[in-house]
C-alpha cells in the first residue's frame, strides 16, 4: 500500500497535473492525475498547485543568527564592523545560547519549506570549539527534520590566529563534514596563499569538501579567488570546492574576470552568491554611483559554472534581517542579478534546489522523479514565477515523506515552537 498520494499537483516543467505516490519515504511513482489511484493510506488533493522540492539553504551561519538585539549596533554598517562586533559576543558565546538562537532559525527555514542546510560555524581562537558543540547539538536535536550540514569556519584567519589550525583538525574529527576558509583575512597574498594550501590539506586528509568565503570585499586588488581556483585544479578536487561571496569579481576589470572565470569553470569550482548580505554591506562607502555587492552571477551561469545562493544571516551584526525563507532570498536575486525573462526566473528557482543540490552533493537523492527521497513542499500557486513573486503559503512541507506542516489540514504546528528533544 502506498503512504501518501499527493494527487492533483502541478510540477516544473510538465505540462498538465500529475499524481506522486510516496513509499517509505522515497518517491514510488509520477504519474498522471488522471491515472487510476493506488490504494494509499492518506491522499492530499493539491487542486492544481505547484509541487517542488524542498529547498536547500547552501550558506547560512547559525550560529550568529538572532544576536541583532542583544549586541551594540553596526553603525557603520560595513563588514569590518560587524566581525568585531562578533568578537565581543562570541568570548561570551554559552552552548545554550547557541542551540535557543540556532534553533529557532532551523525552525522557520523547515517552516518555510527548507528541509536541508549547510552552516558554516566559526572556528578559531575566540570562541574556540563552542560554536561547533552548539551546532552538532542542534544537528542533533533536529535529525529527522532537518539535513544540517556543519562547515568549519576560520572567520579570522588561520596564519593570524595562531592555533586555529589545530582547532580546525579538531573540527573535523569532533563532526564538521565540510573545510572552509577566508583566505582574504590574511597579512599577505603569501599568507593568503598559505591559508588555501591549509585548507585543502585539511580537506585531503579527512576526504571533506572545501567550501570558502572568498574575496568579500569591494577592493579588485584582492585576488584570492585566483588561488582557490589555481588550487582546485592543482588538486583535481573539481566538484567538491565552492567559493562563497567572490564579491570582489564584480568589482574586477572584465579581461581579468573573464580570465578567471573561465579558469573557474574548467577547475570545476562551484559559486554561492549571497545578495541579501552583500547588498548590504558592500558598496556601502561609495557615492553614487554604488557598487551592487554581488558576484558576476549571469556571468558565471554563462559558463555552465553551479551557482547557489544562500540566506547567509538572520538577524545578526551583518544583517538586521532575514527570516529563513528561500523564496524571499530568490526574489532579492532576482533584483540583484537582473534575472527577470522567464527562463532566469527558472534559473533562479533552480538556485535554491537542483543547483544548490549539486553543490551539496545531494542531487542523486534529490527531485521529484521515482527513487528520490520526499523531500517536497506544496506551495499555494500554480508557477515558479510566482512562487518568486507572491512568496505563498507553504501548504505542505516534507521531510523523507514525513509531513512536517500541513496547513491544508492545520494539523500541524509552526515547528519554531515545536520541542525536538
Amino acid at each position: 500500500m502506498v503512504d501518501l498520494v499527493i494527487k492533483n499537483v502541478q510540477l516544473q516543467g510538465r505540462s498538465g497535473l500529475a499524481s506522486i505516490n510516496i513509499v517509505n519515504g522515497k518517491i514510488d511513482a509520477v504519474v498522471d492525475a488522471a491515472a487510476r489511484p493506488n490504494e494509499a493510506k492518506r491522499v492530499v488533493d493539491a487542486a492544481g498547485r505547484l509541487l517542488v522540492p524542498a529547498f536547500i539553504d547552501c550558506h547560512i551561519h547559525l550560529d550568529k543568527t538572532n544576536i541583532v538585539d542583544v549586541v551594540r549596533p553596526n553603525r557603520s554598517g560595513t563588514l569590518s564592523e560587524a566581525i568585531e562586533i562578533i568578537w565581543e559576543k562570541k568570548r561570551r558565546y554559552t552552548l545554550e545560547d547557541i542551540i535557543e538562537r540556532a534553533g529557532k532559525t532551523v525552525g522557520w527555514g523547515v517552516d518555510h519549506g527548507t528541509t536541508r542546510f549547510r552552516t558554516h560555524v566559526d572556528v578559531d581562537s575566540i570562541g574556540g570549539l563552542t560554536p561547533l558543540q552548539g551546532l552538532l547539538e542542534v544537528r542533533k536535536q533536529f535529525a529527522g527534520v532537518a539535513d544540517i550540514e556543519i562547515v568549519a569556519f576560520p572567520q579570522e584567519g588561520i596564519l593570524q590566529d595562531p592555533g586555529t589550525e589545530l582547532l580546525m583538525r579538531q573540527a573535523m574529527e569532533a563532526g564538521a563534514d565540510v573545510v572552509g576558509g577566508m583566505p582574504a583575512n590574511e597579512r599577505s597574498p603569501r599568507d593568503s596563499r598559505r591559508h588555501v594550501d591549509l585548507v585543502f590539506e585539511i580537506a585531503q586528509a579527512f576526504d571533506a569538501d572545501v567550501d570558502m568565503h572568498v574575496d568579500e570585499t569591494d577592493d579588485p586588488f584582492y585576488r584570492t579567488l585566483e588561488m582557490v581556483v589555481d588550487k582546485t585544479a592543482q588538486t583535481g578536487r573539481g566538484g567538491r570546492v565552492t567559493a562563497g561571496h567572490t564579491c570582489a569579481l564584480a568589482a574586477y576589470d572584465d579581461h581579468y574576470a573573464n580570465y578567471v572565470m573561465d579558469k573557474a569553470r574548467d577547475a570545476g569550482v562551484n559559486f554561492i552568491t549571497n545578495p541579501v548580505t552583500n547588498l548590504m554591506l558592500q558598496g556601502r562607502l561609495d557615492r553614487q554611483p554604488k557598487r551592487r555587492g554581488i558576484t558576476r552571477v549571469k556571468e558565471l551561469l554563462e559558463r555552465r559554472i553551479t551557482v547557489a545562493f544562500g540566506q547567509d544571516c538572520v538577524r545578526d551584526t551583518f544583517y538586521p534581517f532575514g527570516k529563513a525563507d528561500m523564496l524571499e532570498v530568490a526574489l532579492i536575486t532576482a533584483h540583484a542579478a537582473h534575472m527577470s525573462l522567464p527562463a532566469e526566473i527558472e534559473t533562479v528557482f533552480a538556485m535554491c534546489t537542483n543547483q544548490a543540490a549539486k553543490i551539496l552533493r545531494v542531487e542523486d537523492e534529490y527531485g521529484i522523479r521515482v527513487g528520490a527521497r520526499a523531500d517536497l513542499v506544496l506551495l499555494d500557486c500554480e508557477s515558479v514565477s510566482d512562487a518568486i513573486r507572491l512568496q505563498p503559503s507553504r501548504l505542505l512541507v516534507m521531510r523523507a515523506g514525513m509531513v512536517l506542516r500541513d496547513r491544508l489540514s492545520e494539523t500541524g504546528t509552526p515547528l519554531v515552537n515545536r520541542n525536538y528533544n
